[in-house]
């Protein structure tokens, strides 16, 4: 049986910038510089205790901080080594508000730990029910209202306050703003860890250690993929698994031949593949070691309150360079070699070349926007970036990642003389432009993954 050895567990995964690299980062030819976030997607799950002789299978999901964010699942063994087939049931009085990558997550890590808690090696249905608490810290959402707790119609007056970081949203998930900072990468591989450490001893997975962070990778990268209906990149996930690193991503037919939950034989598939212990099925490159800012910088974020559709832009910018193979690859070619530049100036701590290794990676990014007919940096953008550079402190900033009006990143002083004069400047800049444009509190981090104590999320945690 599949009990619950750790009662409850939390674990946050940081967010993601990939500084430089965008694009790139789909070829293994090339890598990608990212850097993690202090912002983090915090994922707690309990048990749920049943009276004797009864018995669930269902597995609560709620995001309090957004309306109707509650989503119930029930779950069965499929027949033929399956896996583990997850429903969404009904919630009453309400209509069914699918989340493809929770439901897509559960079935993936279910399907594993009916595996790998089992000896010998037979699926096993009987695991027990379970409560799953997600909390995003305010960063990942433009506007946010001031904190508070969720409404539940009792009497809070003694409630630990939660903390001020996880603000309240008057609207249902689906209409909250992104800032463009991974969310849905940090949720997969935050609520795979959590439900990893809930079920499993700690003997079977650890994820303060390298092997259990390698287990980790693997299970949420091939969940993240299946519930974005793609193989992407996968930069995004390491950097929630693995924090800042250079990337290089792993070949598309690593989850080529996994198949669909239910499919016959998944389950096997799905252990062999997370677990690899050959070493050889993944390909993917991931290095911390070098990966650094010199003291005193520090990567902060500007909200521009305008995400992309980063999927369209993607696809125009590949049909592109199938279009111009030959001039694509030298502006890639060039691109990696400016990346890589930056890199080393970070390094080795050289902050006075670090505008003009910004300066080069934006001027070939404008070129490839300007050749694909992608605005990967928009004019508005380039506005806002010149303008930026003439703040004293901000050594530049760049449009991240697959570019257009997601939060842009910028290499700044860590000094509050720095944000003070960064906030003053935004503050004008979105009076006379129009719009807002704001400095979010979420800065670059190194680290990754990590366990939490439950205590601090009391103020959100319901008694079992």
């Amino acid at each position: 049986m599949v009990s619950s050895p750790n009662p409850t567990t939390a674990v946050s995964a940081p967010g993601k910038v990939l500084l430089a690299g965008g694009y790139l980062v789909l070829d293994r030819a090339y890598t990608g510089l990212v850097f993690g976030l202090s912002a983090r997607i915090n994922v707690i799950a309990q048990e749920i205790k049943t009276s004797p002789g009864i018995q669930l299978s269902e597995i609560v999901v709620e995001s309090p901080q957004f309306l109707e964010a509650q989503w119930r699942y029930g779950y069965r063994l499929a027949d033929g080594d399956g896996g583990i087939k997850v429903t969404q049931l009904q919630i009453s009085g309400s209509h069914i508000n699918p989340n493809p990558f929770v439901e897509t997550t559960l079935s993936y890590v279910l399907s594993y730990i009916s595996r790998s808690s089992s000896r010998p090696r037979r699926p096993t249905h009987t695991i027990k029910p379970s409560r799953v608490l997600i909390l995003a810290d305010n960063d990942y959402y433009s506007a946010p209202v001031p904190p508070s707790l969720p409404s539940s119609g009792s009497d809070t007056s003694t409630t630990p306050q939660p903390p001020s970081r996880f603000a309240s949203f008057p609207v249902p998930l689906t209409k909250a703003h992104k800032t463009g900072l991974g969310s849905s990468a940090a949720l997969v591989t935050a609520l795979t860890a959590s439900l990893l450490a809930h079920y499993l001893p700690r003997e079977a997975f650890d994820v303060e250690t390298a092997a259990g962070k390698t287990v980790l990778h693997n299970l949420a990268q091939a969940a993240h993929c299946a519930a974005q209906g793609k193989v992407g990149s996968g930069f995004d996930v390491a950097a929630a698994v693995w924090g800042s690193c250079l990337y290089r991503r792993f070949s598309p037919s690593v989850l080529g031949g996994l198949g669909e939950v239910g499919s016959r034989g998944f389950g096997a598939r799905l252990e062999a593949l997370v677990n690899d212990e050959s070493g050889k099925v993944w390909d993917t490159e991931i290095r911390k070691e070098g990966v650094n800012l010199p003291p005193g910088v520090a990567v902060r974020m500007c909200d521009v309150d305008c995400g992309s559709q980063t999927v369209g832009m993607v696809k125009s910018v590949l049909k592109w360079r199938a279009d111009r193979e030959a001039d694509a690859k030298e502006l890639w070619d060039e691109l990696q070699r400016r990346n890589e530049a930056l890199a080393e100036v970070l390094r080795g701590g050289r902050t006075g070349e670090i505008r003009a290794a910004v300066r080069g990676i934006r001027e070939l990014i404008r070129k490839m926007g300007t050749e694909s007919g992608v605005p990967i940096e928009p004019e508005s953008q380039t506005e806002l970036l010149d303008a930026l550079e003439g703040v004293e402190g901000v050594y530049g900033g760049v449009v991240p990642g697959a570019g257009g009006f997601d939060a842009l990143a910028l290499l700044v002083e860590d000094d509050k003389a720095t944000t003070d004069r960064l906030e003053e400047f935004l503050a004008r800049w979105s009076k006379e432009k129009g719009g807002r444009v704001s400095l979010l509190a979420v800065k670059g981090e190194m680290e990754g993954v990590r366990m939490e104590w439950a205590q601090d999320y009391q103020g959100w945690i319901r008694e079992p």
